[in-house]
């Protein structure tokens, strides 16, 4: 048998253990202090980039701001919706999906024609006479299918009532009506601005090429990132609302039984803002050619 040695033995003397652990004390405070820099390095830079992005959007929160004044003063109200009630306004809404404007409004005088422009009407009408009411509007199938989708929905969820769905918080039934077959972001934003008169802001392919145009943004940009920066904008312009009549006022409508709702100042210039919008697409910012030459913001191009 061997004698065990007592643990005392196989210690390192005091100066050899020194030097042994000095290394190691080093190197792990030299990982801990590299790891340090590196990671005040990125927050550096994550706040300068979230400080330029925060100047970058203020700055064309004001760019917008001024597009609404220069086109308000130019040309004055809209008076969108051109509707005599809201209902018009929703069936509105769904016929003008992949069409032009001329065209719903020959299916809402067909529509007006056979007096089925309303809530009862519309769950009482066959599906094939709707559809061929509708039929100048296109997808004419689709969309009588959608009418009657929304109809079923307001008698499920509201007895059949508009006053009872536009009083629902505007988050919810935004939230319920892009639950729909056939509503998207912008059907779902048009029923709440124009016919609950909710401060939300419309964001469709006119919006999408001038701030793309201008160099703003994308035109790909996600449908809520553009709408974020537009409400942003727009909701701070109630302070700098034109108080200028336009020398020569060129609405896109007379106004309306819709058109003349009382709604807040916000949902006001919303309103305003998305239809002079809409004026410039049609008129100079076209998809194919621009026309800039007489657009009154022609001096914002890059």
């Amino acid at each position: 048998m061997y004698a065990q040695k007592p643990l005392t033995a196989y210690k390192l003397p005091e100066k050899q253990w020194q030097e042994t652990a000095q290394p190691q004390k080093n190197m792990n405070f030299g990982k801990c202090r590299d790891h340090t820099r590196r990671v005040e390095s990125q927050t550096l830079s994550h706040l300068v980039r979230l400080r330029a992005d925060i100047l970058r959007s203020s700055h064309s929160e004001q760019q917008i701001r001024e597009y609404y004044q220069t086109l308000y003063a130019a040309w004055g109200p809209q008076h969108w919706w051109p509707a005599r009630a809201r209902f018009e306004v929703i069936v509105g809404t769904y016929l003008t999906q992949n069409t032009s404007w001329n065209n719903v409004e020959a299916a809402l005088r067909n529509l007006r024609g056979a007096n089925v422009l309303s809530v009862h009407a519309i769950r009482k009408i066959p599906v094939a006479e709707l559809e061929r009411l509708i039929r100048p509007a296109g997808y004419f199938r689709q969309k009588a299918a959608r009418l009657k989708t929304f109809v079923a929905f307001l008698d499920r969820q509201y007895g059949g009532s508009l006053s009872r769905m536009f009083h629902r918080p505007t988050e919810k039934l935004r939230e319920e009506l892009l639950q729909l077959n056939g509503v998207g972001p912008e059907t779902a934003d048009s029923i709440l601005l124009y016919g609950g008169q909710r401060e939300v802001f419309v964001v469709d392919a006119y919006a999408r090429r001038l701030l793309a145009r201008h160099g703003i943004l994308p035109e790909n940009t996600a449908y809520e990132e553009v709408r974020s920066l537009m409400e942003r904008a727009l909701s701070a312009a109630t302070a700098i609302l034109p108080s200028a009549v336009p020398m020569q006022p060129l609405p896109a409508h007379e106004p309306s039984p819709v058109s003349s709702l009382r709604r807040s100042p916000v949902a006001q210039i919303y309103n305003d803002g998305h239809g002079l919008i809409v004026a410039v697409g049609k008129r100079f910012c076209l998809k194919s050619k621009p026309h800039c030459d007489g657009c009154p913001l022609q001096k914002f191009l890059p």
